[in-house]
């Protein structure tokens, strides 16, 4: 898709996505109108602007402002094409301890992006969702789930507008900040690795990947669809074995809310999924198109009844030297085990 000429806005863009983001759109579309970085730290615009510095890429615009202000989010949205959303409160035991702070965020917040968009021109709005959002056990979870909701019913209420509303939903992106691999890279030299649960396992995703995923919902979307990836699965102890072989493991449990396996597609989603070559979509529940059409023209296929996509089922699996040169290419290119 040429995202060329076009007016882009990212929510939370001061975050490990949006900064990769930003590096892949002035390098792969440099001809683009206007970036607006949209969050609520002034220090991380600060520290963006020496990377992005206005001098080298007029294009670019940093908006201190919070998705939970509704007047704000009218101004930033002025003029702009295309919404990425990735904006959230992710850290699960704060939003356990400070619960409506979470549901102002991501639920609240939501809606005032939704309501933002569709009172602008803004035409294409993709929202960043999480694999703890499909079957949650925990509110941080919860909350993105219903703000999945929110996005995939907003095409309800587009009326005559010429707007698609979509998500996209992956695992752990390697690497990012609070993720299993940095922090193991820190606590090595400790010489004791804490383990949660020898049997755990969880989805990988580069950002690089969950790029190319945003990309494809833009180009792609219909409206209401949630977009899930085709990725590998690693175990904690794969992990622990890549970044620190030589350190003793204390298993120290599961934390509240925490899963010993995530799951991206629910059992009760296969009714409502469809399978291609790199993804699958799991398809609105209110029927907006018709899936068989969109079965036709992209070559795709009902998944089975009962059918989940689950970290600890997968058929692809990261081994440990897969993931020490994921570590390297992604993490740290000067890592050593």
């Amino acid at each position: 898709m040429d995202l060329n000429n076009k007016s882009i806005l990212i929510t939370g863009g001061t975050g490990s996505f949006g900064k990769k983001f930003v590096e892949y759109l002035f390098k792969h579309h440099p001809g683009i109108k206007r970036l607006v970085i949209f969050s609520r730290d002034e220090l991380k615009q600060f520290e963006m602007a020496q990377t992005f510095p206005v001098s080298k890429y007029p294009a670019i615009r940093f908006f201190i402002g919070d998705i939970r202000d509704k007047e704000r989010l009218a101004r930033a949205f002025e003029n702009i094409d295309i919404v990425i959303h990735a904006a959230a409160l992710k850290q699960v035991p704060a939003a356990e301890y400070n619960p409506m702070e979470c549901i102002k965020t991501n639920v609240l917040g939501a809606e005032n992006i939704i309501n933002a968009a569709l009172d602008s021109n803004v035409k294409k709005v993709v929202a960043l969702s999480t694999d703890k959002a499909a079957a949650p056990i925990n509110l941080y979870g919860a909350t993105k789930l219903c703000s999945d909701k929110l996005f995939v019913a907003a095409n309800n209420m587009k009326g005559e507008r010429d707007i698609v509303f979509s998500v996209v939903r992956y695992g752990n992106v390697i690497g990012s900040r609070g993720s299993v691999i940095p922090f193991f890279m820190d606590k090595r030299k400790e010489g004791v690795l804490p383990i949660t649960h020898k049997e755990m396992t969880r989805f990988n995703i580069s950002l690089e990947e969950g790029i190319k995923m945003v990309l494809y919902a833009l180009e792609h979307a219909w409206g209401g669809e949630i977009f899930v990836p085709k990725i590998p699965s690693y175990r904690i102890l794969d992990v622990a074995e890549a970044v620190a072989p030589e350190c003793k493991h204390e298993i120290v449990g599961i934390r509240p809310g925490e899963k010993l396996h995530e799951e991206m597609i629910t059992e009760t989603d296969s009714m409502s999924t469809i399978e291609f070559d790199q993804y699958y979509v799991i398809t609105p529940s209110t029927p907006i198109w018709d899936p068989a059409d969109l079965l036709k023209k992209f070559n795709g296929k009902q998944v089975p009844m009962g059918f989940k996509y689950n970290s600890g089922t997968n058929s692809q699996w990261l081994t440990v030297e897969d993931l020490r040169d994921q570590i390297k290419l992604h993490v740290d290119p000067n890592f050593k085990a």
